[in-house]
């Protein structure tokens, strides 16, 4: 397969790896593009480097600043300016500043709250701590069909024994408790 268009072709050498002199152009033109580029973006950061540390230092920057470090839209920085979700100040037509400090606030991490670990109560199927679906739909006067789809949906662990289907008696009672 030619690297470049990836078409099949029958390779004259093991090493070829286009299919012919287009190709192989081509490729050499996308790499000499790709290293070409590397370099300009290194000597921009060179060149910007220490502007970048002095933007990275102040308290306040400027908006179209703070779409670079950001990320942001410039409509976004100018919506949270106006709901006061971040801090900025208007020293003129174009001369609007904001709180770095304010949008790195913004993205920090939130801390979520631990979930108390409920440890699940172990089904009981012993004999007399349980219902049969049809002593349940008698004594909750529940179709046995609605009885079965609300075990369904509450994930209430069952055990088959024979035709019978027993339910643990602790499980159904909180349900049709309203609990």
């Amino acid at each position: 397969m030619c690297e470049q268009c990836s078409k099949p072709f029958e390779a004259k050498t093991v090493t070829s790896r286009f299919c012919s002199t287009s190709c192989n152009n081509k490729a050499l033109k996308a790499r000499k593009k790709l290293e070409k580029d590397k370099v300009e973006k290194d000597t921009l950061l060179q060149k910007y480097k220490n502007k970048i540390v002095e933007v990275q230092s102040r308290e306040f920057i400027s908006v179209a600043e703070a779409t670079v470090m950001f990320g942001l839209s410039r409509d976004t920085v100018h919506r949270y300016i106006k709901r006061g979700i971040i801090t900025g100040i208007n020293l003129g037509s174009r001369l609007t500043r904001v709180k770095r400090s304010d949008l790195e606030d913004l993205f920090s991490a939130v801390e979520m709250p631990e979930k108390s670990k409920e440890i699940p109560e172990k089904p009981n199927f012993e004999v007399g701590n349980c219902y049969t679906i049809s002593e349940i739909s008698s004594k909750f006067y529940a179709d046995p069909g609605t009885v079965t789809n609300l075990i369904k949906r509450n994930k209430i662990p069952t055990k088959k024994v024979g035709s019978f289907v027993y339910v643990p008696k602790n499980l159904i009672d909180k349900i049709f408790d309203g609990k």
